[in-house]
């Protein structure tokens, strides 16, 4: 992606980037290039990249395919995880058609007996969390889950992944990191210099921009745009109540939310979810002497629902809340997905009663039929947060 000087330009491109990336990852295949499907952050990306490949997100975020996925599945079941099925049988998902290993996790039992299925037709490498995080068996467990995904990339792409490779690719994937870091954390100013809208659509594209260092180039000059533009022309403080974002991992269909929050007179200032703050606020330990404990330590540590005594998720919230002086949590949780709907009421008593924050808790699914029943709430919540109950 050619970086560019106009501000709104470089959100068309972040905004193409997902479609024109379908493309690249041909040009990759044919320049003989390894390919590695994921659908989740859990996946270690410093051992793909040590091992010259390339990772790529699956697509897994529309309702086009759920009919076909149904086919195979139960309909009482993750919308996520069926679009990810329906869209690897279906052959519709170019990212999915041109990886040559496809990498899954057990972040929850839908997903660990899909791939079972999706093995029947695709070579599927499974990835075994553990339960929790807390224990020194849980992150052994972890490293060495680690160390085999190396094994197996090493044996299936007939490569070696060195100790050098995976440093120099740490210390890549960190300066990504700090690049999202530092651009959607513009949200933090008051009064806003960026709408939610614009970061979630710059991190979603990122996920697509396949070259690490333009990557890093365009993030950061994307932020020094913002911040140019907020000094030559300060931005009006409004009354609009500042909305942090948790939950499921949003995208595609479920921007409707997004939507929902701005159009109703909100301002979302920052998302907890998978695709934004939750993958990246920590970065790999780079003084740590052994490479896979630094990888391990850092990827267990997300705050996932699926990890028991998610303590992870909720100190990332509590300094979000703080720094983004957030005046709502909305929480969006995709319909049966399990781990974030159990944590909800969780997450509801942290936010009103530890953090003396208004809280609303949003389930939807991939289609467009609940879009009147989110505005209706959503506006409810707004105007109350403007009523002077909010912080």
């Amino acid at each position: 992606m050619k970086i560019k000087t106009e501000l709104p330009e470089i959100f068309e491109g972040f905004g193409e980037a997902r479609q024109a990336g379908f493309m690249k990852v041909k040009e990759f295949k044919e320049q003989g290039t390894p390919v590695v499907g994921v659908y989740c952050t859990f996946m270690p990306e410093e051992v793909v990249m040590a091992a010259g490949a390339i990772q790529i997100s699956l697509c897994s975020t529309s309702d086009e395919t759920i009919t076909a996925a149904e086919e195979d599945l139960p309909r009482n079941l993750c919308p996520l995880i069926k679009s990810s099925y329906g869209f690897g049988k279906t052959d519709k998902c170019p990212y999915f058609y041109f990886s040559d290993l496809v990498v899954g996790e057990t972040t929850c039992d839908g997903k660990k007996k899909m791939y079972e299925y999706m093995s029947d037709f695709k070579d599927v490498y499974l990835m075994n969390l553990p339960n929790t995080r807390q224990t020194p068996m849980s992150m052994e467990l972890w490293k060495q889950e680690i160390i085999a995904f190396k094994e197996k990339l090493e044996d299936y792409l007939g490569v070696e992944i060195t100790e050098e490779a995976l440093r120099q690719a740490i210390e890549l994937k960190n300066r990504e990191r700090q690049a999202r870091k530092d651009f959607y954390g513009l949200g933090k100013q008051n009064p806003a210099i960026i709408k939610g809208s614009e970061i979630f659509k710059v991190m979603y594209g990122a996920n697509y921009t396949f070259d690490k260092q333009e990557l890093i180039a365009t993030l950061e000059n994307a932020t020094a745009e913002v911040k140019e533009r907020a000094q030559k022309q300060a931005p009006a403080k409004t009354r609009k109540p500042r909305i942090l974002v948790t939950g499921s991992p949003i995208g595609g269909v479920t921007e409707k939310v997004i939507r929902a929050i701005e159009e109703n007179g909100g301002e979302i200032v920052g998302f907890e979810n998978c695709t934004v703050a939750k993958a990246n606020e920590q970065l790999v330990d780079e003084n740590e002497p052994d490479v896979f404990q630094a990888l391990a330590e850092k990827y267990l540590n997300i705050g996932c629902a699926c990890m028991s005594n998610n303590t992870t998720r909720f100190d990332l919230i509590s300094q979000m809340i703080d720094d983004y002086q957030a005046d709502g949590v909305l929480d969006m949780v995709l319909q049966f997905c399990t781990p974030f709907s159990i944590e909800s009421l969780k997450m509801k008593h942290f936010c009103q009663e530890e953090k003396h924050t208004p809280y609303i808790y949003l389930e939807t699914d991939y289609s467009t039929a609940d879009l009147g029943q989110i505005n209706t709430r959503v506006a409810a919540f707004i105007e109350m947060l403007q009523g002077g109950s909010g912080k």
